[in-house]
């Protein structure tokens, strides 16, 4: 691990004041991520700017504003806080599953919200400093196009990267419409949509995601939602403890009668960003919540896909994954 300078600071104004003044400053809360990223000189901060004394980390209703009704995440609140709060559970059980799906226990007791969204990918070849990569190296190429891509992007991937983004809980915020707020050092406030948060690679895989240098993630916002009883994220990896998504599916139905008035439809691990199906949602609203509906919102979203040569099998792996969610999730098993 490099040199580099220790600051602890307790006031919002004082972490986005001095991580404008330095690009190669970083953030530091749970230290999850970007602590493993120091050690492998994959990421190389000279000044890490610790936040965890910061008060952002109430859960709450909303009182007010756009998203009156829903909830408030902070920031800083740990992963396992938010899975186990009584508001998420009962209301936003999609994000409880999506969280507990993810890493270890002892990591969700460290990890913040805002950590987690910002997490990188774990592509091998992201963290071998040794071989090329457009995402830690702009310019020097991508080693996993003509390399080992099993567990890449079918969605989205650009000739400059075919990175996956590796979070649960930010699959079930895409499919939550989520709202990310964030601060800059002249004290101004930006609201992201969740989808609009991320970016896929185009010609700058470096960028994660649209924050600019300096800007500190203080909340997440949750609107209010008619999917809390017909809810269910599925994860499917190679071993069912401390494993990355081959393919995950957060989804959630609104039911009216015996029809479908809307469904969200979330995947993770087949593109650079959480990957909205919003071509499956579309065909479903208004459709029966049948097998054969499901099936056929499946094939329709599956249609965009652009497999690489190492990972085929992703296709019929989502479609199988985007029908056996919605049949879970219609049935209402995957609260119980």
């Amino acid at each position: 691990m490099r040199p580099f300078k220790y600051t602890r600071i307790d006031t919002i104004p004082s972490a986005v004041k001095l991580a404008g003044a330095n690009i190669n400053a970083k953030f530091l809360a749970g230290g999850t991520n970007i602590l493993d990223l120091m050690k492998e000189d994959v990421a190389q901060p000279d000044e890490l700017i610790d936040i965890s004394a910061l008060k952002l980390t109430q859960i709450r209703v909303l009182t007010d504003g756009v998203n009156k009704g829903g909830v408030s995440i902070g920031a800083l609140a740990k992963n396992a806080e938010t899975a186990n709060h009584e508001l998420i559970r009962m209301q936003y059980p999609l994000l409880t599953q999506a969280i507990l799906a993810g890493a270890s226990a002892q990591i969700r007791n460290m990890a913040t919200n805002g950590g987690n969204i910002m997490q990188r990918t774990r592509c091998p070849y992201f963290y071998e400093v040794a071989m090329p990569c457009n995402k830690r190296v702009p310019g020097s190429g991508c080693g996993a196009m003509e390399g080992i891509n099993r567990m890449h992007a079918i969605f989205g991937w650009s000739e400059k990267c075919i990175a996956v983004h590796p979070s649960d809980m930010a699959v079930a915020l895409a499919a939550y419409d989520a709202i990310v707020l964030v601060q800059n050092r002249e004290g101004q406030q930006r609201r992201f949509s969740f989808t609009d948060f991320h970016r896929l690679p185009g010609e700058m895989p470096e960028k994660d995601n649209n924050l600019v240098a300096g800007e500190l993630i203080t909340a997440i916002e949750l609107p209010r939602n008619n999917y809390a009883d017909h809810t269910y994220y599925l994860k499917v990896r190679d071993r069912s403890s401390y494993a990355f998504a081959l393919v995950s599916v957060a989804a959630g139905l609104e039911l009216n009668g015996n029809k479908i008035a809307s469904a969200r439809i979330a995947m993770g691990g087949v593109a650079h960003k959480p990957w909205r199906a919003l071509r499956a949602e579309q065909l479903l609203a208004g459709k029966e919540p049948t097998e054969a509906n499901f099936k056929a919102a499946a094939e329709l979203e599956m249609e965009a896909a652009k497999p690489l040569a190492g990972n085929k099998f992703k296709v019929e792996l989502g479609k199988r994954s985007i029908v056996r969610a919605l049949n879970v999730a219609m049935n209402n098993d995957g609260n119980k």
